[in-house]
Parts: C-alpha cells; sequence; structure tokens
C-alpha cells in the first residue's frame, strides 16, 4: 500500500456549456503543501479544494491548476447602461450641431461603444461549486491511482532488499558465535608463547574472555535489527501513510550496524555491515520519496 509523493491526475467535465478542467501534480515535500490555481471568479472554492485533497494525501508539494469556461447562458443578463449612453448621445449631438453635419444618430452603434452594454453574470455558485468538486475528486482519485502505481513497484523493490539485510543480519550473527572461542584459542597460544614453559592463571585468562565477550558481543544490536526489519516489513504492508516512519526505522537500522562495524574483530562480518549499510543507503534513497 505503499504511495509516491509524485504524482499527475488528471480530469474534465462538461456540463450545461460549463466546461471544466483539473490538472494535479506533486513532488517531494516533508509536508503537506498546496497551491491551487484557479481562476478569479471560483476563488471562494479554493479552500474546498485544498481541503477535498488534504482529506486524501498527507505529504508532499502539489500543485493544482484549474481552468474553467463557462459559454451558458444560465444566470447571465444584458444591462444596457442607460447613463452611459445619454452621455454618448449629448456629446455626439453638440458635435454634430458644432460642425454643422447631421444629427442622425443610430442605437446600433452607440449599443457599440464602451460601457453601454453590460453581461452580468448571476451565476449559480452551489451548482458550480459541486461541479468543480466532482471534477477534482475524479482528477484527484488518477492522480492517487499514479501515486499508487509508483508505490507498489518501489515496494517491491524495498522488501527486496530488506531481505538481503535480513539475510547479511542472520550471516554476522552465526560469525560472531564464533569469535569468542577464536578469541581463546589465539590469546592462550599467545600467552603461552610469552610465557613459554611457566604455568598460565586460567581465572585471569577467564577474566580477559569475559572482557572481550563483553565487548564484541552483537546479540543486542542483531536483536534491535531483527526487530527493526519486522517494524519495516508491517509498515510497507500498511495503509497509513509510513514515508516518515520508514526514514526513521532507516536511521535506528543505521546505527544499529554502525555500532556492529565498530565491534566487528572479522573481516567476513566487516564485508556484512558494508553490505548492508549499501541497501539501506539505497532504501533511504526510495523513502525520501514516500507518502
Amino acid at each position: 500500500m505503499i504511495k509516491s509523493m509524485t504524482g499527475y491526475g488528471k480530469a474534465n467535465l462538461s456540463q450545461d456549456n460549463r466546461e471544466y478542467q483539473i490538472e494535479i501534480r506533486s513532488v517531494n515535500h516533508r509536508y503537506l503543501d498546496i497551491s491551487v490555481k484557479i481562476p478569479r471568479i471560483l476563488g471562494y472554492l479554493e479552500e474546498e479544494i485544498k481541503k477535498c485533497i488534504s482529506n486524501k494525501v498527507k505529504r508532499g508539494k502539489i500543485d493544482v491548476f484549474v481552468n474553467f469556461q463557462n459559454n451558458s447562458l444560465e444566470g447571465k443578463e444584458i444591462k444596457i447602461n442607460r447613463d452611459v449612453a445619454k452621455i454618448y448621445i449629448n456629446e455626439l449631438k453638440q458635435l454634430a450641431k458644432q460642425e454643422n453635419i447631421s444629427s442622425e444618430i443610430n442605437i446600433n452603434e452607440i449599443a457599440q461603444y464602451p460601457d453601454v452594454l453590460e453581461i452580468q453574470n448571476t451565476q449559480d455558485e452551489e451548482k458550480i461549486k459541486t461541479e468543480v468538486i466532482e471534477t477534482v475528486n475524479i482528477a484527484l482519485d488518477n492522480f492517487i491511482e499514479m501515486k499508487q502505481i509508483e508505490g507498489n513497484k518501489m515496494g517491491e523493490d524495498i522488501l527486496k532488499r530488506i531481505e538481503k539485510i535480513k539475510i547479511n543480519v542472520e550471516k554476522i550473527s552465526s560469525l560472531s558465535t564464533g569469535l569468542i572461542e577464536e578469541y581463546v584459542v589465539k590469546l592462550k597460544s599467545r600467552v603461552q608463547e610469552l610465557l613459554q614453559n611457566q604455568e598460565i592463571d586460567e581465572t585471569r585468562l577467564a577474566q580477559e574472555v569475559v572482557i572481550f565477550a563483553d565487548k564484541c558481543s552483537i546479540e543486542e544490536e542483531v536483536t534491535r535489527l531483527n526487530s527493526h526489519i519486522l517494524q519495516f516489513k508491517n509498515l510497507v504492508n500498511s495503509k497509513e501513510p509510513i514515508g516518515k516512519k520508514l526514514d526513521f526505522l532507516i536511521q535506528e537500522m543505521n546505527r544499529e550496524t554502525n555500532t556492529i562495524g565498530s565491534k566487528a574483530n572479522n573481516l567476513e562480518i566487516t564485508n556484512g555491515v558494508i553490505d548492508i549499510k549499501t541497501e539501506l543507503e539505497n532504501i533511504r534513497e526510495q523513502v525520501q520519496n514516500i507518502e
């Protein structure tokens, strides 16, 4: 159920000669940031559109583009500005008298002068609101569908990488169990070499082994890593926005892996740590694009 933060959705609606076109697109962002570019005549719907989107999307920088063409005669009235028309007529009569020309005035010509005729639009705001929100929801469904398609691809890749990490953790855990025995053999050999024929103090040797075991033990780190891996898998299958939670888990897994690396006294364990960190970095890059 992973959703990408990047997506695109578009919808068109035609109703009684009213044409609507809405586009929604998004890119990565730490929080939810919605910007709506809308014609002034529909400005009263900006917050409604933002609310509609925020109910279904939780992260990303989202740009919404609204185009509206109203070719409907519904709610439109033509008003004659009589005062302006009278001014034109009086001025034309004065001009005709002063210049001694014909004063015949054609009403059709007067009607073409600026501000004589006005088209008043008393649109039904509630009806238009319903149509706009309907178009937004269609575009939003297309937008979310694209986010889910991209998210599913990322989820598949992330789970494969998590499985590789799990295999490496198991390998490291297995290798660590033999480190103490290996250290005991090396320590005894070195002490005997130094003491030659003198008797080895087994108590002192045991103390050194305990100190070494405490320093190199990675049992807690392995346990926490396995716990984080399980949490990660559960989150990937969650229906909730998980980007921030996954990012936090990656940080925690990196921390545990670094601790194992600092304790490692074995080349194979070091190589395993490098492999885990490589996969974690690849996952982290993808997580930055998850809602």
